[in-house]
């Protein structure tokens, strides 16, 4: 019967650090974690930052015409594309870059769908059943993520403002969040970890 308890003691405790784990990424804060509204240029591009400060911190979060958008730096490019995720509209600040299929991706922290910094483009990984190999390979969804031009001026970094003629699967979340302080996500998500 001892044994029984300790078994079944053993197995609660590795799914609990499981899901610690899996949902461990949504608490980690990183340099640069408030959003600061980007202020325009005469021009109509909107300064983000320091080209040199986004270097050190390798990501920087703004606010476009109230819109949250996310500068990468990642392998000597600057990248931006909307803050929040198309899937669930997790923020992509807090996100990981992995090299996808010799793609920079952002891995969303949330359910880690995987995004192109330079495409926009969803990937996925699925098996053809088509093709007499069972080996699985990269596949696109298609462009889901708005991206952002990004213009780097006298050691500034620039984006341009979205064209918003041309819609994309994560205008739904950058509108729902307009006007959110992202950097209150992570207070959010430790406070209700604390209650439980």
């Amino acid at each position: 019967m001892l044994d029984l308890i300790i078994l079944s003691l053993h197995y609660f405790i590795c799914f609990l650090i499981s899901i610690v784990i899996w949902r461990g990424a949504k608490d980690v804060d990183l340099p640069s974690a408030s959003t600061e509204t980007a202020e325009m240029t005469p021009d109509g591009l909107m300064l983000i930052g320091k080209e040199d400060d986004i270097k050190r911190t390798g990501r920087k979060t703004a606010k476009v015409n109230g819109r949250g958008v996310v500068v990468f730096y990642h392998e000597g490019k600057f990248h931006a594309l909307d803050s929040r995720c198309y899937h669930e509209g997790g923020p992509l600040r807090l996100g990981e870059i992995e090299d996808i299929d010799g793609q920079a991706c952002i891995v969303c922290p949330w359910h880690k769908f995987k995004i192109t910094l330079e495409t926009g483009e969803g990937l996925y990984e699925a098996i053809n059943p088509l093709e007499p190999s069972s080996t699985p390979k990269w596949q696109s969804k298609g462009v889901k993520q708005r991206i952002h031009k990004v213009t780097i001026d006298n050691g500034n970094v620039y984006v341009s403002p979205p064209d918003l003629s041309v819609s994309f699967d994560s205008d739904y979340f950058a509108e729902k969040y307009k006007n959110h302080d992202d950097s209150l996500d992570t207070e959010k998500q430790s406070d209700s970890k604390a209650a439980q």
